[in-house]
């Protein structure tokens, strides 16, 4: 356990974690603040009513908002989980590498131990470390090699964190456990578990066989989540055993809340830095039962409301241990929204005025904006002032930005892509990033004003999730001030404009 001193943002900070702060005064900062990354799963731009929605109430992400700076011009990396985590925990981008992809259930870890992490930054700089909930970015070596019956390795504790609570995968994908400090958690040694992507275990119902089973949810036509049966509901991949282990999907929230709160409890008279991933949105949903019937829009209205109890627990028990007003809250999502993505839950059709993606085009898997422009609140009430930021900010920046309030330098080869914008994320600076580049299938950059998407071979329409994917063999450009539907494409207009963007975007491949 570390020591329970809190250390200021002085000369004893300085003094352990040398370094310089780039772009930002010397003036005398509060005392170091403990940070919390509240990560949402699925959840976009306008599933919130901070940010205009008006057929959903989220009170509390609305106080967060009120005690913070919310973004207009927020962008993760990527389209979807994997890679958007990727980008986050580490400062590089994703699609600078040809793994990072939707990671399998029993994929091994993609962040690989010898690499710098924004935990390890922490870390370095006297804080505990936490990791809890939604995870999706592997665990053990290689694919399919795991040991689930014992020490999972390598795990987040390689990787900078003191303590993980993790769900192995992902929701709809086995093994449907929790992970704590890499063992999976109330194993019965007597029920082993095994998993399987390749071919399903003897005498092992499947969703797609044994409809009657499937008593809470069943699967959309050809999403594939009709194979191994968890509580009532059939998931992607194969699994057996472990049945003491099992998560109950209603349950979720609270548990991952539950710890979430206990670690904040625990650590609250010394520096932490706590991860927490929220699963609710996505699929498959199925809230607890106390949020039930509550939006009117079914299963995914309901699990926005459990979202919002979620960010309501994690204020209450900040204010309960007198450190909220130094702890450094970062909100938003890992990509943008889906409606309908495998399961029959009525979510199309229980939508009603609802607009998931706000003003944006596309979603969740799209290169256009609704797929990477994400809600988010950063709350420091100790130092931020509240407000609404303009700013072009980019999750990949938290890395270098957080490791310029600590004062400290980046080793060599750490977070290559992130970049210092701390005085964008705390409400100081208007303009931001220079530009942005975000990755689904095709590769855009944006300066806040023009997009460029390049052109891809890529499909430019996901039926099944009935979302256009943006991707075209045509170059395109957009004028997000002008048209933020992304509907004119003005690149003949302005062959100007593309080969500037174009060139930004070529110069970034080739470093």
């Amino acid at each position: 356990m570390k020591s329970a001193v809190v250390i200021s943002l002085g000369a004893s900070l300085l003094a352990s974690c040398s370094g310089n702060r780039q772009n930002r005064e010397t003036a005398k900062l509060p005392d170091k603040p403990n940070v919390i990354f509240l990560i949402a799963d699925d959840i976009g731009y306008g599933d919130l009513s901070c940010n205009g929605s008006t057929t959903i109430h989220t009170p509390n992400v609305e106080r967060l908002a009120e005690r913070g700076v919310r973004f207009t011009d927020a962008h993760s990396v990527a389209a979807t989980s994997t890679p958007s985590r990727y980008s986050l925990f580490t400062g590089h981008y994703a699609w600078r590498r040809d793994d990072t992809g939707i990671a399998a259930g029993d994929a091994g870890m993609v962040i690989r131990p010898e690499q710098p992490t924004v935990a390890d930054l922490f870390k370095e700089c006297g804080y505990t470390t936490g990791a809890i909930g939604k995870w999706h970015l592997g665990l053990g070596d290689k694919t399919g090699s795991q040991d689930w019956n014992g020490f999972i390795t390598p795990g987040p504790a390689d990787i900078g964190f003191d303590y993980s609570y993790l769900m192995a995968a992902t929701a709809d994908r086995v093994p449907c456990v929790f992970v704590e400090n890499q063992r999976i958690v109330n194993l019965d040694p007597e029920d082993p578990v095994a998993v399987s992507y390749k071919e399903p275990f003897p005498g092992e119902p499947l969703g797609k066989d044994h409809p009657e089973l499937l008593t809470k949810l069943k699967p959309s036509p050809n999403h594939g989540h009709d194979m191994a049966i968890v509580n009532g509901i059939s998931r992607i991949g194969y699994m057996k055993g472990g049945k003491r282990a099992l998560w109950e999907d209603e349950n979720i929230a609270d548990s991952i809340t539950c710890k979430a709160v206990r670690f904040i409890e625990e650590h609250k008279s010394e520096p932490f830095f706590l991860y927490v991933g929220t699963n609710d949105v996505h699929v498959p949903r199925w809230p607890h039962p106390r949020f039930v019937g509550k939006s009117g829009m079914g299963p995914r209205g309901d699990a926005l409301l459990q979202f919002d109890w979620t960010v309501g627990e994690i204020m209450a028990a900040l204010e309960k241990a007198g450190i909220a007003e130094n702890t450094l809250i970062v909100m938003s999502s890992d990509n943008g929204p889906v409606v309908d993505d495998g399961y029959a839950d009525r979510a199309v059709e229980l939508l009603g005025d609802h607009k998931p993606w706000g003003p944006f085009r596309g979603g969740k898997y799209s290169i256009f904006e609704a797929g990477t422009r994400i809600p988010m609140i950063v709350s420091w009430p100790a130092r931020v002032k509240p407000g609404v930021s303009d700013a072009l900010v980019s999750q990949v920046d938290l890395y270098a930005s957080l490791a310029s309030l600590l004062g400290k330098s980046l080793p060599e080869g750490a977070a290559p892509d992130s970049q210092d914008h701390l005085a964008a994320f705390l409400g100081e600076d208007p303009k931001g990033r220079d530009y942005v580049i975000e990755v689904a299938g095709a590769l855009s950059v944006s300066d806040g004003e023009w997009k460029y998407i390049a052109p891809s071979e890529d499909a430019a329409y996901q039926k099944l999730t009935n979302i256009e994917l943006g991707n075209s063999r045509e170059e395109q450009l957009y004028n997000l001030r002008q048209d933020i539907g992304e509907r004119n494409n003005q690149a003949a207009e302005h062959p100007e404009i593309v080969r500037r963007l174009k060139e930004v975007l070529e110069a970034e491949k080739a470093r």
